[in-house]
């Protein structure tokens, strides 16, 4: 090697490096610290030592599998949704209910919710998508009650559901970086809560079923555009292993929507719909926000008690630390969160902090994006001007809106506690980094730790952006490949992987990944591989894939949009339906004409 080989080498260890810690990562550097009431996160390399993260265990199916799900036995289902009953007694009985009636606009004070009436679609109303997975597997339905026009009607607000009654949720929030003041359910609908077979508790909400007080300028609909994505990702991502609100089916309309979707002034006629979704809760930390800037501390900490007793059973609700203890959960769990936004290329597009969830589960869908080629900068929503909300950026935003969550908890912590809580928020930094090390080590298949493993990653990841090498299918054709194919670049039918080896480093980079592989002991390359392929999806909701379901479904063909929830609830096992449909190919060139926005 000569002098300038040399010098070349160390320039570019020191750049992979840099890159390892500001694109990766996306994060300033913050001091050692020792967290204050610190929960249990992964101390080692293991990539299954997450309890709420064992993607293959929950996701990697087969093929058995695949076809028995579909078939699954209506035994002990619900065949009459007359006999479907929600409740909303808890959550009335818990908090003051706004005294005003109706779903007119206006400041609302004092309260957690308004009671309010959805508005029926204007028919004939039609049954676009359906998740069997929910119906049945959380709802207890049996699939063949969604054919009756009573379904049509209770999921998409004509009807109500026995013992609910509706409610519109009051929160605030920080939007781009400011504060906006009141916001709350503009057009969202929470039927009440179904405790299912297993006793889980779920909210129902409707989405796009109408006015309610917080719809502020807004008409309370939603149009088919942004319904069919919201559908199809919120499935998706619950089958990646990422935690996310639920959608158990999506209903079109007739009925005329007025919608500038890109503010450009020109302004189109759509269609209404409404999607049945579903979380364990739609509490966010705008909840938290808006009680705290209005001096309603009484009622901050009855949400507060509420939160911790519902949904935090290992916090002690006598604890005088509580929440403390609840901050600390919080902090940890959306670090992992975006970890695993990051895993599989999701940018959420609107991480404001209404649109955060108090239990760390992915909710709003609305301009986000599955990043192709692999770009820190990447940004799918176009309303977001200055980058903000990129790929890149989530997890500084994650700190930022954790900030905003203690700065709304502070009037009911101690001074002692704020101290302590801000030394908590501090340590998300290390969290979010080391769990964002174990994830990028098992998309490569590699064990135990070695110290140039994060060397190998940013390594890895610069001759991605360089090459503009696809990030999804990159990762699943490194999965894919043998050793063998890799030792002699055999990448027949790997196009990504030939994107990347037109770099001019790939050779010293193949390598330094094969030298690392042959070194893990006990292991072997079909273990490997096999390995790879649970955490490496080989099918994501690209916007193309979306926009194509989209175009179909305002054509009243639902084909594509029920295609491609089948192929998305299985994302880690190679389909032949999904192969035709070129699901898995390199994306076609009007893909990247393509816009989303905020309008929906």
């Amino acid at each position: 090697m000569t002098l300038s080989d040399t010098l070349e080498a160390a320039a570019l260890f020191v750049e992979m490096w840099s890159i390892y810690k500001v694109l990766v990562f996306a994060l300033v550097s913050a001091s050692s610290f020792t967290p204050v009431y610190a929960l249990d996160f992964c101390q080692t390399t293991d990539p299954d030592c997450n309890s709420h993260d064992n993607i293959a265990s929950n996701t990697q199916q087969s093929l058995h599998t695949f076809k028995s799900r579909w078939n699954m036995s209506a035994a002990n289902l619900i065949q009459h949704l007359d006999q479907f009953t929600v409740s909303c007694k808890k959550l009335i009985d818990a908090f003051p209910i706004d005294e005003v009636d109706g779903n007119f606009v206006r400041t609302v004070k004092n309260c957690i919710f308004s009671k309010s009436i959805p508005t029926s679609l204007k028919g004939p109303l039609k049954l676009a998508a359906v998740s069997k997975d929910v119906i049945e597997g959380i709802l207890d339905l049996d699939i063949a009650v969604t054919q009756s026009d009573d379904f049509l009607h209770y999921a998409s607000g004509g009807r109500l559901l026995p013992g609910s009654i509706p409610l519109a949720h009051r929160y605030g929030g920080h939007q781009f970086g400011y504060w906006a003041g009141q916001l709350g359910d503009g057009r969202a609908h929470s039927l009440g809560q179904y405790i299912n077979r297993k006793g889980e508790i779920w909210e129902l909400q409707l989405k796009g079923s109408g006015k309610t007080p917080y719809s502020r300028s807004g008409d309370g609909r939603a149009v088919i555009r942004s319904s069919v994505r919201e559908f199809l990702c919120s499935e998706a991502m619950h089958f990646l292993g990422v935690p996310t609100s639920r959608a158990a089916s999506l209903i079109v309309s007739e009925e005329p929507v007025f919608r500038d979707q890109f503010y450009n002034g020109n302004v189109k006629t759509e269609r209404g719909a409404v999607v049945l979704r579903l979380a364990k809760s739609w509490l966010r930390i705008g909840s938290l926000e808006i009680l705290s800037h209005s001096g309603e501390i009484d009622l901050l900490r009855k949400l507060l008690n509420f939160v911790i007793d519902e949904h935090f059973p290992s916090i002690n609700s006598n604890d005088p630390d509580k929440y403390l203890v609840l901050y600390t959960t919080v902090v940890n769990e959306t670090a992992h969160l975006i970890a695993q936004w990051m895993s599989v290329g999701f940018t959420h597009g609107v991480c404001n902090t209404d649109n955060f969830s108090l239990l760390s589960i992915t909710i709003d869908y609305g301009p986000f994006g599955f990043m192709e080629s692999y770009d820190p900068n990447f940004v799918p929503n176009t309303s977001d001007d200055e980058g903000r909300y990129s790929i890149g950026a989530q997890a500084n935003v994650g700190l930022f809106n954790l900030e905003k969550l203690l700065g709304a908890l502070s009037p009911v912590l101690s001074n002692k506690q704020q101290r302590e809580a801000k030394i908590i928020l501090k340590g998300y930094v290390d969290i979010y980094q080391m769990r964002i090390h174990q994830i990028f080590k098992a998309k490569l298949g590699l064990l135990d730790e070695e110290e140039n493993d994060g060397y190998l990653i940013a390594f890895l990841l610069k001759m991605m952006e360089d090459t503009q090498s696809d990030f999804t299918m990159t990762f699943r054709q490194l999965s894919e490949a043998s050793a063998e194919q890799l030792h002699n670049r055999d990448f027949t039918k790997m196009w990504a992987l030939e994107d990347l080896s037109s770099h001019k480093h790939f050779s010293d980079w193949l390598n330094m990944y094969l030298l690392r592989l042959s070194r893990q002991p006990n292991d072997n390359d079909a273990d490997r591989q096999d390995r790879m392929k649970t955490v490496n999806p080989r099918y994501v909701l690209r916007n193309w894939m979306a926009e194509s379901a989209i175009r179909k479904t305002e054509m009243n063909d639902f084909s594509e949009v029920e295609q491609m929830h089948r192929v998305l609830s299985f994302p880690f096992v190679t389909q032949k339906t999904a192969e035709e449909a070129g699901y898995a190919a390199r994306p076609p060139l009007w893909a990247k004409r393509l816009k989303v926005s905020c309008s929906s």
